[in-house]
């Protein structure tokens, strides 16, 4: 019997070597199986980053993918450039995960083997081409947990077939041509929800009812959070006793109106023909009190009381010594006013006066400082003049009203101009121009710094970055903080807070240059810090723009209209790693605005330098290598996250 068990050793040991050479040839085959898969995608898709060196069998090793298990479970290609339509075959990737292609040129519908996706969590395919329908398929993915297919083309209706996803956490369609209802979607959660700027109709299901306004804005969507539906009221009939009521109350309305009406009447007839002008324009009104504000001047007796009662400040409008006088208060409260925007500390609006002349008022809500406070405070921020501020004229104080006028900046703000809607006839910002912005903000905000280690700007962020006709910078709003409180409840949400702060009126230099450090970032990136989940990842931008260093995503950080330049990649590390450095968790870490000024001039220097010199680089060679070896060494000289 022993030696039987000897006899059959060896054919029991050939018999385990062969099953482990099956399972090997099979493991083998499957990234076959995808290497293939891949090559069908290169041989269809035109782009830069797809040009693999072929002869390196393993897949894996091929830039922007990635393996787990000796499978590709990651393609990763965004703002590679890529054109062309997606080819069926990619359902192959049998064990993908992610698929993130976004920001490129593809176009034509979705395959249909994605459905043999069936691992699939995250497809990310927003500001293609892609058009048709949403394929049914998709529906079928029931690991999908993050979906983006916003900015692209896509017709036809949302599916109520999309309930079957029960794992979706992200649904951005926004910015398509999606027609029809939403469905009863009856997913839970579904925090990151996204169909603004389609051509849906109809309510909004009540399911989703709790998200923003902005999630469905741009249809013809009603009901909570938007506008209730036409005939949506309450239908039930009314008892007599309410009809009754509803009766007496309307004639008291109307007595009531009647007599303020009359009184009115005979004020106007009595009085004065200097009565209070109001301006509107979206809802929104300015006073325009006229010999009430400059009694003195406009010498109306019959309105001294009136003026005489206000507890302290000026009558009249106050000009600094720096700036030429060349209209009054009446002047500037019978000119034309148009609402510009709504700030932290007030209301911003156009005014335009005689002769084409144009000045911006700012009227500051919650101001409570006195009279002499608010003169030694005002008369610092008016005795600030540089070239790359908004030049503060004049002002207009008392304890019911409080004016600041300013030279009016004509072409708005660089969030407006980085973040305007599609189709709006924005001009896109080139790298010069980008680069002109930081360095002239620098300059501005490293002017302020440069009189005392108390003063600070406290307010940064693209919206208060105007730029004149020529494109210059021009930085706003410096020292409403000290001026007034913020008509709202200031928080971290508006991206651009430092880490430390935790009251608008107490902002240090250090949490300035962080604000500036997001600036810059923004100018990188082209995405909006205020967006409250970045990139459906949940971070503020300075974490996302590491994380992606850190990973190696190569130009997935910068904005794409900027990958069009491809002799100033250099200039670009540089900036990213600035940006980096001003955005750093502790203050202490963070550079100083001179030493950031400073180092933003000398790579100013440097690339016009070579631009008059006729230095390029080919970017595309170094996209195709990745950027690792420089995007790797920012990542090692950026501050900690921790």
């Amino acid at each position: 019997m022993e030696q039987v068990q000897v006899r059959d050793r060896p054919i029991f040991l050939l018999f385990v070597l062969s099953i482990c050479s099956s399972v090997l040839t099979c493991g083998a085959s499957d990234l076959s199986s995808d290497r293939a898969a891949l090559l069908t995608l290169r041989q269809a898709v035109r782009g830069r980053l797809l040009r693999w060196n072929i002869s390196v069998e393993n897949p894996c090793k091929w830039n922007g993918v990635n393996c787990s298990n000796n499978r590709v479970t990651e393609l990763r290609f965004p703002a590679m450039g890529l054109l062309g339509p997606l080819p069926v075959g990619i359902g192959n990737l049998t064990q993908l995960v992610t698929l993130s292609l976004r920001v490129n040129s593809l176009s034509g519908p979705i395959p249909p083997d994605l459905a043999n996706l069936a691992q699939l969590r995250n497809l990310y395919l927003q500001q293609n081409h892609f058009s048709g329908e949403i394929p049914e398929s998709l529906y079928n993915l029931k690991s999908l947990v993050r979906v983006n297919l916003a900015y692209n083309n896509f017709s036809g209706e949302i599916s109520p077939r999309i309930n079957n996803l029960t794992r979706l956490g992200t649904l951005f369609l926004e910015e398509n041509n999606l027609t029809g209802s939403i469905p009863d979607i009856d997913i839970a959660p579904l925090p990151q929800f996204n169909v603004s700027f389609n051509r849906l109709n109809g309510p909004v299901p009540q399911r989703l009812s709790g998200l923003p306004a902005n999630s469905f804005e741009g249809n013809s969507l009603c009901g909570k959070p938007l506008q209730a539906c036409p005939g949506s009221g309450n239908r039930r009939k009314l008892s007599g006793g309410a009809i009754a009521g509803i009766v007496i109350g309307s004639f008291l309305g109307f007595a009531l109106i009647v007599l303020i009406l009359i009184l009115f009447c005979r004020r106007k007839s009595g009085g004065q023909s200097n009565e209070v002008a109001v301006a509107k324009r979206g809802g929104v009104e300015i006073p325009r009190e006229k010999a009430a504000l400059d009694s003195e001047s406009m010498g109306a007796s019959a309105e001294h009381s009136r003026g005489s009662k206000r507890r302290g400040g000026s009558k009249r409008l106050v000009f600094f010594g720096n700036v030429a006088k060349t209209f009054d208060l009446e002047d500037l409260l019978r000119a034309s006013a148009e609402v510009l925007g709504k700030g932290t500390f007030g209301t911003a609006y156009k005014a335009t006066l005689g002769k084409g002349m144009t000045v911006v008022v700012k009227r500051l809500k919650e101001v409570t400082l006195s009279d002499k406070e608010f003169r030694e405070r005002i008369e610092q921020i008016g005795s600030m003049a540089h070239v790359n501020l908004v030049t503060l004229r004049g002002y207009y104080f008392n304890t019911e009203e409080t004016l600041l006028v300013y030279d009016y900046v004509p072409l708005g703000s660089i969030s407006a101009l980085l973040h305007g809607n599609r189709g709006s006839g924005r001009t896109p910002l080139n790298w010069e121009t980008r680069t002109g912005i930081a360095l002239g903000a620098a300059r501005a905000i490293g002017f302020l710094h440069s009189h005392g280690p108390t003063i600070s700007h406290g307010n940064i962020k693209s919206s208060n970055i105007l730029l004149s006709s020529s494109y210059e910078a021009r930085v706003s709003d410096f020292g409403l903080a000290s001026l007034a409180l913020p008509t709202s409840t200031p928080n971290r949400i508006n991206g651009y807070r430092a880490p430390e702060v935790t009251d608008a009126r107490n902002v240090s230099q250090k949490a300035d240059v962080y604000s500036f450090g997001v600036l810059l970032l923004e100018l990188l990136t082209g995405k909006p810090p205020t967006h409250a989940l970045l990139n459906e990842e949940g971070v503020d931008l300075p974490r996302w723009v590491q994380s992606v260093v850190y990973e190696e995503w190569t130009s997935e950080v910068f904005d794409p209209e900027l990958l069009r330049y491809q002799s100033v990649e250099e200039e670009m590390v540089q900036l990213l790693q600035i940006g980096l450095e001003c955005t750093a968790q502790y203050p202490d870490r963070r550079p100083s605005m001179a030493e950031v000024t400073k180092r933003i001039e000398e790579m100013c220097l440097i690339s016009s330098s070579q631009q008059e010199q006729g230095t390029t680089r080919d970017l595309s060679t170094d996209v195709d290598e990745g950027l690792s070896p420089r995007l790797q060494s920012v990542d090692s000289r950026a501050p900690s996250s921790s």
